[in-house]
């Protein structure tokens, strides 16, 4: 098997070969010339070959870095000084760039090569080229906070953004019309900060809404907008970038090198996401514990993993998830592949008896093998402590009469229909017409919900099913729940053994 890749041949479609060829000629070709600039808005792909083991480590440390970012900017202010000083260390940890200086080329190679593979794994559907646009555009915002103002005017013009800082003396002559014109401008820190001179029809939404000094056809924007209109640029740029990358995508599948490692960073992302958006409590604090934890003892993977096959997770990339969590722990991958890969094998029915297992009820969750200290698996309403629960919720954002609500239901031992009154204030609906019995029919329901009532496609197993359909209230469906459940509970039995700690 090759093991070098030729970035620049994945992001041409088909019929430019030939053209490019003849274009790389006029290119830069040295790391010197290309990586001069602390900063760039990634116009042209790399023109190297690396090595398949670069690819994937470039790849999975550029995620990480975006995963931290995204994170970030939940936790704190964008660009305060906890924001940043956090994020200087994990770009450090991560070898990206983070201050400039002559020993950045390296990193800014590695910056480089690694936003282009993430292009592939991030430009498949409309809700991951959101995701990626977003923290790439927070992490260019942060990089461009550090440049000085002569490293600021040498990158706008470097990118065809014509905007000059005005001089002291023209600021000093304007700044009455500055400090009146401009939104939080003072006579202090019109002296601090510089000043550019933009036309106007670049800075529209700034002159509609009057934060600028508008003369003979030319807006002064102070620093702090000035980065708006820049972001604003790169996030075009990135956004048809991304879609002129998606045309690359037939030649990129049919690589048996690159699909497994590209559909594992995007699902890495999609799992983050639909945890927070469409995962009953149970779930979401399972994945959660595995994040940061990275492990799960044996009755959280049962749980869990059965969960993700449930939803759609294939047999490779359950193994893909699971490996690339466990081995950020204190599990090696050869040590995953000898004491876990099996059972989640035999999880889909390709070890041992070759039985195709289904997701665990809301009764199996809630009436069997009860969590102890260091578990994370069971009903969070069966089993957590109530004023942990109110914790969890209350940071799941969860508003203190809806909590009062799950509270109230908990303390009755109605914890199917806590969890509805979970799913009822997390997803903005009331009176749902459905009864919630499995957590991968709240799965399908809150699906159906954000997509505005669509049916999805899922790859679910009979039983769970039947009891999506059955939900409706009645003596019938609640006793065909109870045969689900009891299915499910016959089919799971065995697999508990298949499960062991390390």
């Amino acid at each position: 098997m090759i093991k070098n890749i030729n970035i620049l041949d994945l992001f041409l479609p088909s019929g430019t070969m030939q053209f490019m060829s003849r274009q790389k000629k006029l290119l830069p070709n040295s790391h010197t010339e290309l990586y001069g600039q602390c900063l760039q808005f990634y116009g042209q792909p790399p023109l190297e070959n690396i090595a398949l083991s670069e690819f994937e480590t470039f790849a999975v440390e550029r995620l990480k870095l975006l995963k931290t970012v995204e994170n970030l900017g939940v936790s704190y202010v964008k660009l305060s000084e906890q924001y940043t000083k956090k994020l200087d260390q994990e770009s450090k940890n991560l070898n990206f760039p983070y201050r400039s200086g002559p020993s950045e080329i390296e990193k800014r190679r590695k910056d480089h090569i690694s936003h282009f593979i993430l292009r592939l794994a991030y430009c498949q559907t409309e809700d991951l080229r959101r995701w990626f646009i977003q923290q790439e555009v927070d992490l260019f915002r942060y990089r461009f906070s550090y440049l000085s103002s002569k490293q600021k005017l040498e990158f706008l013009h470097k990118n065809n953004l014509q905007y000059d800082a005005i001089s002291v003396e023209e600021k000093k002559a304007l700044q009455d019309k500055l400090v009146n014109s401009s939104y939080a401008v003072s006579g202090i820190t019109v002296e601090d900060q510089d000043f550019y001179k933009v036309p106007f029809q670049d800075a529209l939404d700034l002159v509609r809404t009057r934060k600028v000094y508008l003369k003979a056809g030319y807006v002064y924007i102070p620093h702090q907008d000035i980065v708006t209109i820049i972001l604003n640029d790169f996030r075009t740029r990135l956004s048809k970038a991304l879609a002129l990358t998606a045309r690359s995508l037939p030649a990129v599948h049919s690589d048996e090198r690159l699909q497994p490692l590209l559909n594992h960073l995007s699902h890495a992302y999609q799992i983050d996401s639909l945890s927070g958006k469409s995962f009953p409590l149970c779930m979401r604090q399972l994945h959660q514990a595995l994040r940061e934890n990275h492990h799960l003892r044996h009755g959280g993977r049962m749980q869990y993993g059965l969960f993700l096959k449930g939803i759609g997770l294939s047999l490779e990339q359950a193994l893909q998830f699971w490996r690339s969590e466990f081995i950020r722990g204190k599990v090696d991958a050869d040590k995953f592949d000898k004491a876990y890969a099996y059972s989640i094998r035999h999880m889909f029915g390709k070890e041992g008896k070759r039985t195709d297992y289904t997701p665990y009820s809301c009764m199996k969750v809630i009436l069997s093998n009860p969590p102890s200290q260091g578990d994370h698996h069971g009903c969070p309403f069966r089993h957590s402590d109530p004023e942990l629960l109110k914790q969890k919720l209350q940071f799941y954002k969860v508003s203190p009469s809806g909590i009062s609500q799950i509270l109230e239901l908990v303390k009755g031992m109605h914890y199917q229909l806590a969890c509805q009154k979970y799913f009822e204030l997390t997803h903005n609906v009331s009176d749902i017409t459905f009864s919630l019995n499995h957590p991968n029919q709240y799965f399908v329901e809150s699906q159906k919900v954000l997509g505005g009532g669509k049916d999805i496609k899922r790859e679910m197993d009979t039983p769970q099913r039947s009891q999506e359909n059955s939900g409706r209230g009645s003596a019938a469906a609640r006793e065909a729940a109870a045969n689900a459940s009891q299915h499910l509970a016959e089919m799971t039995e065995e697999l508990d053994s298949f499960f062991q700690d390390a």
